[in-house]
């Protein structure tokens, strides 16, 4: 009994440790490529300018200048650069051949757990999506779209100063408005890219402004167009999303 008993507890011993090294391990390789990632934004944060102008009227203007051929350069995906008011998301975004590629991979195209900020590769960007999506890990310091978890707080969803988000293109800067911000269970609805017509399309932003934490008492209607943010939170059992209006373009 005596024997069993002690080789138990340096089974347990063994699998505990087991455990820690496994742990200590996956923190240092998170560690490091979260620094390779934060390195990476710093440098090419460079080439984007942001100035605030002010006005004849005594408004204030914020103006992009987004150097994107510099930007190509380095990763030839490069197709936007996107800002959210009161997150951490300031972040030059990229497109691949598919929706996996850029989970595992950031912008220099290095494998990095951490990935980087990317856009669904079925919208085109010819000035005909109907719902532009933007993804990005939900990481544990805040980075990439670990502060998307801001916009269900109501401290985020309250201040008017963070309805309106900057999605800067290479040909132009389109403003949207925030309408719906929610948890949800894991699925593919709202991201849903491809719309038969206006009246499937209004179906589809009905049911987004009805799970919405907060009413932004925003209309929206089949035909508009929209963007959607999305991370997963909860494990990867849900996923944290936002959802804007275009209200406009300046070209």
């Amino acid at each position: 009994m005596k024997k069993n008993r002690r080789k138990i507890v340096n089974f347990l011993m063994l699998a505990c440790a087991i455990m820690f090294i496994y742990s200590l391990t996956n923190i240092i390789i998170w560690f490091i490529e979260n620094k390779k990632n934060n390195n990476i934004k710093e440098k090419i944060n460079k080439y984007v300018e942001i100035n605030e102008a002010k006005l004849d009227d005594n408004e204030e203007k914020t103006e992009y200048t987004i150097d994107f051929l510099k930007l190509k350069e380095r990763n030839a995906d490069t197709v936007a650069y996107l800002k959210v008011n009161n997150t951490n998301i300031d972040y030059v975004v990229v497109k691949g051949q598919d929706n996996s590629y850029y989970l595992k991979h950031n912008f220099d195209k290095e494998n990095n757990r951490a990935g980087w900020i990317f856009m669904d590769y079925h919208n085109k960007l010819d000035g005909n999506d109907k719902n532009i999506v933007i993804y990005g890990h939900n990481t544990r310091d805040g980075s990439m779209f670990g502060s998307l978890r801001n916009v269900v707080q109501k401290e985020w969803y309250q201040n008017k100063d963070n309805h309106l988000i900057k999605l800067v293109l290479e040909n132009k800067i389109v403003t949207y408005q925030v309408f719906s911000t929610y948890s949800i269970n894991v699925e593919d609805y709202y991201i849903n890219t491809v719309f038969e017509d206006n009246k499937e399309f209004n179906d589809f932003i009905n049911v987004l402004k009805k799970r919405s934490v907060y009413d932004y008492q925003i209309d929206v209607s089949g035909d508009d167009s929209i963007l959607t943010l999305s991370t997963c939170t909860g494990n990867g059992t849900k996923r944290m999303v936002l959802h804007a209006k275009l209200i406009s373009i300046e070209e």
